[in-house]
């Protein structure tokens, strides 16, 4: 080989992630989904264990389902296991579809710094869980319950402990109301989030009067999406209102559906209990309370 192509081998060799500032190391991992940090990149070598040893990298949690799990209850452990490593640092989490009221306690006690909690499609999160959560959580500004059980005794609720909210999602599209709940979360809303500036309620049962409600009670808003509201009929003063108002508005379409000869048949969700502690697998030892530590 001559000199020439020995100095473009160098020139073309693939440096070493060791050799990085610790700084830009730092700033790399931080950006890692939380799943892959706790069940293997921390593992890599003794460097990256000892900087997610610094409750900071933890002050990010990212954890949706994830088809590499067989149940929730995989996703539930790991997530404990962040929130702890967190000492207090956490500032924003999001949970999809498998939260529970164990977790949300575990954020109340060990996150009260916390300012963005999303918990989409969480149905086994309870009135009585979520609120007690709410109420250790001050400084929460981004809040995102879509398409989970919660009455609007949990909006009361966010609206009396929450006093710096700005961003609320709770996108109903699909969801199956209670009798009880059907038209009342926009006056909730009115009545308890006058700071709101973001608000998204997609699929709400929102009517006229709501949307009035909400116009005047949240007079701060500078985004609403109220695509798929199909009870709302905005007469020309009424949408003229919201396009004055507020910045940027998604009306719904006017949709005309025809009324099938057939009824379709109901489809019924049956949520497996997926918290089974007897089915131990590689990835609950990885992450269990005594672990064994390979850089200690």
């Amino acid at each position: 080989m001559t000199s020439h192509s020995i100095a473009s081998c160098e020139n073309t060799a693939v440096p070493s992630w060791l050799e990085l500032p610790k700084d830009i190391t730092t700033n790399i991992l931080q950006r890692l989904d939380t799943i892959d940090i706790v069940t293997s990149v921390r593992y890599v070598c003794p460097l990256w264990w000892n900087i997610f040893k610094d409750p900071l990298m933890w002050r990010t949690i990212h954890i949706t389902s994830d088809t590499r799990f067989h149940y929730y209850g995989q996703l539930v452990k790991i997530c404990h296991y962040a929130i702890k490593q967190s000492c207090g640092q956490l500032e924003d989490i999001s949970m999809e579809k498998f939260a529970t009221d164990d977790l949300l306690k575990s954020i109340a006690e060990n996150a009260s710094n916390l300012r963005c909690l999303k918990i989409p499609s969480c149905h086994r999160i309870s009135n009585k869980g979520f609120n007690e959560a709410v109420k250790k959580l001050p400084l929460l500004e981004t809040l995102d319950i879509s398409l989970c059980n919660l009455t609007t005794d949990s909006l009361e609720v966010v609206g009396q402990y929450c006093p710096l909210l700005t961003v609320l999602k709770l996108e109903r599209m699909g969801f199956r109301y209670n009798a009880h709940d059907i038209g009342d979360e926009a006056f909730v809303i009115a009545k308890a989030m006058f700071g709101l500036r973001h608000l998204n309620i997609i699929g709400n049962v929102l009517s006229d009067a709501g949307l009035l409600a909400i116009l005047a009670g949240c007079p701060h808003l500078e985004s609403l999406d109220i695509r798929g509201c199909k009870n709302l009929f905005l007469n020309g003063s009424l949408k003229k209102q919201c396009l004055d108002q507020i910045k940027n508005v998604q009306l719904p379409e006017i949709v005309v559906i025809p009324v099938p000869r057939v009824s379709p048949v109901p489809t019924f969700y049956n949520y497996e209990d997926y918290s089974d502690d007897d089915r131990i697998t590689y990835w609950d030892s990885i992450i269990d309370d005594d672990c064994y530590d390979p850089y200690d």
